[in-house]
């Protein structure tokens, strides 16, 4: 490939290689011939003669602005900024461009359908041929920021779980020792009638304390998933198993249907946090069924097992009360419940771990009738084509 960038006018003649100088392709050439090459790369591409007339798009760029490889190439590079920056902000860009080192930096741009796009800029130029040639390569910034907020979530996440930790150990010591002396009175004191009711009072709430500081550190310190092949149906049960006494306490019976599995439903899962998630959604549809069945309603949840395409799951539908149209839309919000007496991280609990699997919530419900919550993943989290040939060609 023979090209020279150009450097504050200077015109030096092209290098050539160690090879013959006859079987260089100029790279517009190429371009030109061969056009899908630069569609292999992941930022848009764009290149233009001296006088910005673009030449020539990638498939990013076209994506990224919305147009068509016949609307945008012979079109001035002018159609991709906004008209306030006509005057100043595309000359200076092109200036720096032929003239200088190129520019680097941000830039608001406009699509094909009038909205606007936050992008990262960086231009070029060479010359080949005699000719010069302009390149632009274009990055959303969205993209960039999001990537950006992720690690900066990462890290505000891993700060409040050390702030949590030292908190929770600063209260826990002082909550164990009004348990501690409450029993003690209640020894001392067995017959005093008046004080039992109080001091029993502040048993269940010492200990109501410590569920929810405990609750609070499970939340705060997952872990990053780490991923196993399982059976869906083994992890269920497992999680099933965490509930019995709750089950017993309460007089709820479970129903495990797996008729909605179509093969061996295996899934690539957390074992281990996903049983965690699954016993806290147990818990919630034992706490949401009424205190003693009312007519022919049983106290029993449903828990079945789905698999469609490329997707594996399970729903858990109760009895229960339901919940009130206003309330969906904060049922994963931290210390929400419609139930006083719970702490509310459960179903918040559930929707972090899911989004550690990428997975997706589904809840539908309504009042007096119960509750449904689904669980969808992808059963296998490789794409398909590292998973199985494409065609009977792709073997080696």
């Amino acid at each position: 490939m023979v090209f020279q960038k150009l450097h504050s006018g200077q015109n030096p003649s092209p290098k050539r290689g160690p090879y013959d100088a006859q079987t260089e392709l100029p790279m517009v050439d190429i371009l030109k011939n061969k056009p899908h090459l630069f569609d292999t790369i992941q930022v848009a591409f764009l290149l233009t003669d001296v006088h910005s007339n673009v030449l020539y798009t990638n498939r990013q760029a076209r994506n990224l602005f919305g147009y068509k490889k016949e609307e945008i190439e012979g079109q001035r590079l002018r159609i991709l900024f906004l008209e306030e920056d006509m005057i100043y902000l595309l000359p200076n860009i092109i200036y720096l461009t032929l003239y200088k080192e190129g520019f680097e930096g941000e830039a608001l741009l406009r699509r094909q359908d009038g909205t606007k796009i936050f992008v990262h800029l960086i231009t070029s130029s060479f010359k080949e041929e005699g000719e010069v040639f302009l390149t632009f390569s274009f990055q959303e910034i969205q993209r960039l920021k999001k990537l950006e907020r992720e690690k900066m979530e990462a890290e505000r996440w891993a700060s409040l779980g050390r702030m949590v930790e030292e908190i929770a150990h600063q209260i826990r010591n002082p909550i164990t020792s009004i348990g501690g002396y409450t029993k003690r009175l209640l020894k001392a004191f067995p017959s005093s009638q008046k004080a039992q009711p109080y001091l029993d009072r502040i048993l269940r709430e010492t200990k109501r304390l410590e569920i929810m500081i405990h609750r609070v550190e499970e939340y705060i310190k997952i872990p990053r998933a780490t991923f196993q092949r399982e059976n869906i149906q083994e992890v269920v049960e497992a999680a099933l198993e965490t509930v019995s006494d709750e089950v017993v306490e309460k007089g709820v019976s479970f129903r495990l249907e797996t008729g909605g599995l179509k093969g061996e439903g295996n899934f690539y899962v957390d074992k281990g946090l996903m049983t965690l998630a699954l016993s806290h959604l147990f818990k919630n549809s034992i706490d949401a069924m009424p205190s003693s069945p009312s007519g022919k309603k049983k106290k029993e949840v449903k828990v079945e097992l789905l698999e469609e395409g490329e997707d594996i799951g399970l729903s858990v539908s109760d009895r229960g009360e339901g919940i009130a149209k206003k309330d969906l839309d904060h049922i994963f919000e931290p210390f929400f419940s419609t139930r006083p007496e719970q702490i509310g991280l459960g179903l918040t609990f559930v929707k972090r771990v899911m989004e550690e699997h990428g997975g997706r919530v589904e809840v539908n419900s309504r009042l007096k009738r119960g509750t449904t919550i689904t669980l969808l993943f992808q059963k296998d989290r490789r794409r398909k084509i590292r998973r199985e040939l494409l065609s009977p060609e792709a073997s080696v």
